[in-house]
């Protein structure tokens, strides 16, 4: 895997994600937070009758006996109901910070002070209906309420129970607050036990833990549920322990709480002593409404053995909480299920290790995402990342519905984030190799190759390749003179009036142009792109550009007008070859060039060369001429060029698929043929009426300009006549001129 500009963005993701999970930032939080509401909207806990019921102020229950507050008579009368019920624990889920409105000295208070003095006297026989609720209270196992506040007070609820610990001291752990609002002391003092009625949201306002201990100053509290499990079993204390207390080291958290044990009941908490919620949906069975313990007939099976809670769903009561299952539950029913979740030991764990695991998947599955990454083509990284994070998403549900809290999110979206920096990576690499090749390649290439080539740069092996070309060369013949009739910036003008039209042509046809030298046009196909026709474009190529030149001439020759010179037609020779190559990225390490090196290069150039000497304007080699049946060719000689021991059959490309169909060329190829072959076997008599044939038919075609070539064998046929040839020769011409 290469570190390239891509790698080092997903590295740096990957970093980030590690530092944002080990840091814990707010915004992921409430993503995490908002997968926990899903999961458990997907699977809520599963309701099983547990030994816990509400006895609910209802809104029937407030129209049958009277609005809230209900006199403390009232309350009396519930409590003793509960206990002769044989209730395990009755738990009130209201302060009573004031003395009862209703109570005889009260109502004394708002007689007139004018008569009524029987009915003072009447009124201060009654009992106190706070000291009746009191009475009431002492022979029960109950659990009065208070509550924390942030408003600084010297208020402290009483303490029933003590409370140890084992390991760090819990207390730096625990919710804080600064003052309280407690039930009469009258109250608090006759009930076994006293619990915090606070529930603590999430900054969204969604109650997902439960703290089971509070701190005001130097002093640690229970909560309701706490203290109502503590009562119902008889306990006199706590147990909170905490990092340390068995030696134990985390792994990934800083330290806290761990467990806190209630009686004989252990209970998993997070290090802030809170007990993750798994709520289940709210059910009927949990409730009784209060109207209905007050009737004489009532059935005492559905309060005997069970805790009770004392409190209200009432909409006008405002005991309102929001939980991931309900926006609007009532304030009991949190402490409820917290209570039923402990005693049917479905807890929800996220044990002190879990974060750290969590940074190292993230670490792994980020590092191999990268690597993969490199190795994959964009879409099947789509398809893998996707899955990856489908795949922690749902491995995270599954640990859910068994009861193990995994944050799917941060794991999830770093994957994300990591393949979409891999991409951009991948996708910016891939443009400036696209850059990288448009620039290196438009100067002599089509733009249809160059932006097929930057789409598929993979085509492209630079530094040296074996394959089968074509070649081209193409030269102005008798240069020299033409460029004595110009000036300096004349002939550059010139130069770039004939490569232009002609470069246009080559990368028309497909062709990659591999430099100019001079007057000349070198130019190859089939390279660096692949391309099956490779012969046939570069024949056509060269047959165009004579069509071309022909534009050319005729625009020198108003030039020459204008310019009031001598007009000189520019007239070109052009040698085709075709065979194996070594093409690539040629030159030093200072500077190269994409070009071709090989010995049919070296022969490509010589044919260009000979076509001065037979009169013809474009010669192809023999490897060419077998690609292109379609063209009209015709064989000139057997020919060892300067340079080279191998002789070569070589041809004239006369024209396109319309020629070869000309009863003309068809002609005169076959009486040529004829002659080439009398004129190896050295008779000479029948080689020279072969070519008085052709000849003749030369003078009818008007598509065929063969003088030169007919006439150079004429003169060769001569002299073999009047200077015979040695016997070994066998009709190979040796070329003494380039």
């Amino acid at each position: 895997m290469k570190l390239n500009f891509g790698t080092i963005i997903s590295f740096s993701v990957l970093f980030l994600a590690v530092t944002i999970k080990t840091f814990s930032f707010p915004i992921m939080e409430q993503l995490q937070l908002n997968v926990f509401d899903s999961f458990q909207q997907a699977h809520p806990r599963k309701y099983t009758p547990q030994p816990v019921r509400i006895v609910d102020i209802d809104d029937e229950s407030l129209m049958r006996i009277g609005q809230w507050p209900w006199p403390r008579s009232v309350m009396s009368e519930l409590t003793t109901k509960l206990n002769n019920h044989e209730a395990s624990a009755i738990v009130f889920d209201a302060v009573f910070a004031e003395p009862d409105r209703t109570s005889p000295d009260k109502i004394i208070s708002l007689l007139p002070q004018e008569g009524g003095d029987e009915i003072r006297a009447m009124l201060k026989k009654l009992p106190d209906n706070d000291l009746l609720f009191a009475e009431s209270l002492e022979p029960a196992n109950t659990i009065s309420a208070f509550m924390f506040s942030q408003n600084n007070n010297t208020t402290r609820p009483a303490n029933k129970a003590g409370i140890a610990f084992a390991g760090e001291d819990p207390k730096i752990y625990l919710p804080s607050f600064k003052g309280a609002v407690t039930s009469l002391p009258i109250l608090e003092n006759a009930a076994k036990g006293n619990g915090s009625v606070n529930s603590i949201s999430d900054r969204d306002g969604v109650i997902r833990k439960v703290p089971l201990f509070y701190t005001l100053y130097d002093k640690i509290y229970p909560s309701l549920a706490a203290e109502a499990l503590r009562v119902a079993q008889g306990a006199s204390s706590y147990l909170i322990k905490s990092t340390g207390a068995s030696g134990e080291e985390t792994f990934g958290e800083t330290g806290g709480i761990t467990t806190i044990k209630i009686g004989n009941i252990e209970i998993p908490t997070n290090k802030n002593g809170m007990l993750w919620m798994h709520y289940s949906e709210n059910v009927h069975e949990r409730y009784i409404p209060a109207w209905k313990i007050l009737k004489e007939d009532f059935d005492e099976k559905y309060i005997k053995g069970n805790i009770v809670f004392i409190g209200t769903s009432a909409a006008g009561l405002r005991d309102l909480r929001s939980t991931p299952l309900d926006p609007a539950s009532s304030g009991v029913e949190v402490h409820v299920q917290a209570l039923e979740q402990i005693l049917s030991g479905e807890f929800m764990s996220r044990p002190d290790w879990m974060t750290g695991a969590e940074i190292v998947l993230i670490i792994i599955t980020g590092l191999l995402l990268i690597f993969v990454m490199s190795k994959l083509p964009l879409t099947l990284g789509v398809i893998f990342s996707l899955a990856t994070a489908g795949g922690m998403v749902g491995i995270s549900f599954w640990a859910f519905t068994s009861g193990y809290i995994i944050d799917p999110i941060t794991p999830a979206l770093a994957t994300i984030i990591v393949y979409l920096s891999a991409s951009v990576g991948k996708f910016l690499a891939t443009e400036r190799e696209k850059l990288r090749i448009r620039k290196a390649f438009s100067h002599y290439m089509s733009p249809v190759l160059v932006d097929e080539l930057a789409k598929s740069p993979d085509k492209l092996q630079l530094g040296g390749e074996i394959k089968e070309l074509t070649i081209m060369f193409c030269d102005i013949r008798n240069f020299t003179s033409i460029s004595e009739k110009f000036s300096a910036h004349g002939l550059t003008h010139f130069i770039n009036s004939f490569l232009t039209p002609m470069t246009d042509v080559v990368l028309r046809k497909k062709g990659t142009i591999d430099k100019y030298i001079g007057d000349c046009i070198m130019a190859f196909w089939n390279a660096p792109l692949d391309n099956a026709a490779h012969a046939a474009d570069a024949c056509s190529c060269a047959l165009e550009m004579f069509d071309e030149l022909k534009i050319f001439n005729q625009l020198q020759q108003e030039e020459a007008k204008k310019e009031k010179r001598v007009y000189a037609p520019v007239n070109i020779g052009i040698g085709i070859n075709t065979g194996e190559c070594c093409v690539g990225n040629m030159g030093s390490e200072q500077r190269f060039d994409y070009s071709v090196l090989g010995d049919d290069v070296n022969l490509t150039s010589r044919l260009e060369g000979q076509t001065k000497s037979y009169g013809v304007n474009i010669i192809i080699g023999p490897e060419t001429q077998k690609l292109v049946p379609q063209f009209a060719t015709l064989e000139l000689d057997l020919i060892r060029v300067k340079g080279k021991n191998k002789p070569a059959k070589i041809f004239a490309l006369l024209g396109n698929e319309s020629l070869k169909k000309d009863k003309y060329f068809r002609e005169i190829s076959k009486y040529f043929r004829l002659m080439l072959k009398a004129y190896r076997k050295k008779k000479w008599r029948e080689a020279k009426r072969n070519l008085a044939h052709c000849k003749r038919i030369q003078k009818s075609a008007k598509n065929l300009s063969l003088e030169g070539l007919l006439s150079l064998y004429g003169r060769r046929i001569n002299n073999y006549i009047k200077y015979p040839p040695s016997k070994k020769w066998v009709g190979i011409y040796d070329a003494d001129k380039k």
